[in-house]
């Protein structure tokens, strides 16, 4: 077992958090918010809630973080009290935080100069993946480091896998981000036309599904989506904000999005309607989809 840190408590950082508890590793958790990591130890009494992230980092072999974005990680890895404040030379950060590949790469930078690995290990499965322990992590950085976190990561996660230097994390999870738009987009329409149309959306879906258009989004979203029903984890604010470093990362590539810059105007949108907080099936909203009364 390992005396783990965990810095950032929020909707994804309190289960995984927890998964670590009940994994039997020693735990010290710490969040901006002191309340909801007040709240988080009332049901893990065998943990350590602390007051700065680098006490948090202190006398930890790992310490996880799962914060906002690329602004937060910044703070708290490189502020007064943070991370790399309290970190013991030997050990590894672990950051779940979806920012761009460049942040990475310079966290990774900062914590080298003070002898503390580094993985940028972003997560896809939303909240219920954190929820049910069932995460994909995608992780930059080096063997060594992996091997000593991976064993620890598997307490919160169904597959981990490193794939390339510090950074490579960052971008396995923009053509995560980029698959996700497209998908969720095109079962907007599915679902919206099925709708327009008068079709029985349960009998459709349920048909489609087991074919070629089958999905996780497909299997999970589109009665949600026909019901009008947006409050499932991942929000609109933050697809806008990995969308964001994936265009920028694509332009600096020469690479071609347009779907995705597409999809991005649209949440936008969706935004814009009051939607900042809904989850990524919402795009759904800005179609049309009541039946016409002369069909």
């Amino acid at each position: 077992m390992a005396r783990v840190a965990f810095v950032g408590l929020g909707v994804m950082g309190y289960p995984m958090a927890g998964h670590l508890v009940s994994a039997g590793h020693t735990v010290t958790a710490w969040n901006r918010t002191a309340e909801r990591a007040d709240a988080w130890l009332v049901g893990h009494s065998d943990a350590r809630v602390v007051d700065t992230a680098r006490e948090a980092a202190e006398n930890s072999d790992l310490i996880m973080m799962c914060v906002g974005d690329d602004a937060s990680v910044n703070e708290v890895l490189l502020g007064d009290d943070g991370v790399l404040a309290g970190a013991a030379a030997g050990s590894i950060v672990v950051d779940h935080t979806t920012v761009a590949a460049v942040t990475a790469r310079r966290a990774g930078h900062a914590c080298a100069d003070r002898g503390v690995g580094f993985l940028d290990a972003p997560v896809s499965g939303g909240q219920a993946g954190a929820v049910n322990a069932t995460l994909t992590v995608m992780v930059g950085g080096t063997e060594d480091d992996f091997e000593r976190a991976e064993p620890v990561m598997a307490a919160y996660s169904a597959k981990r896998r490193l794939l390339g230097p510090v950074g490579a994390g960052q971008l396995a999870k923009m053509v995560n981000q980029i698959c996700i738009a497209g998908v969720v987009q095109g079962l907007a329409e599915g679902v919206a036309f099925a709708q327009r149309t008068g079709q029985d959306i349960e009998a459709v879906f349920d048909t489609i599904g087991a074919g070629a258009a089958g999905s996780w989004q497909m299997a999970n979203r589109h009665s949600t989506m026909a019901a009008d029903e947006f409050d499932f984890g991942f929000a609109v604010e933050h697809m806008r904000k990995d969308l964001a470093n994936t265009l920028a990362e694509a332009r600096a590539a020469g690479a071609a999005l347009p779907m995705t810059a597409l999809v991005d105007q649209w949440y936008a949108e969706v935004w814009q309607s009051g939607g900042r907080r809904w989850d990524t099936s919402s795009l759904i909203t800005r179609l049309p989809r009541t039946r016409p009364e002369h069909a």
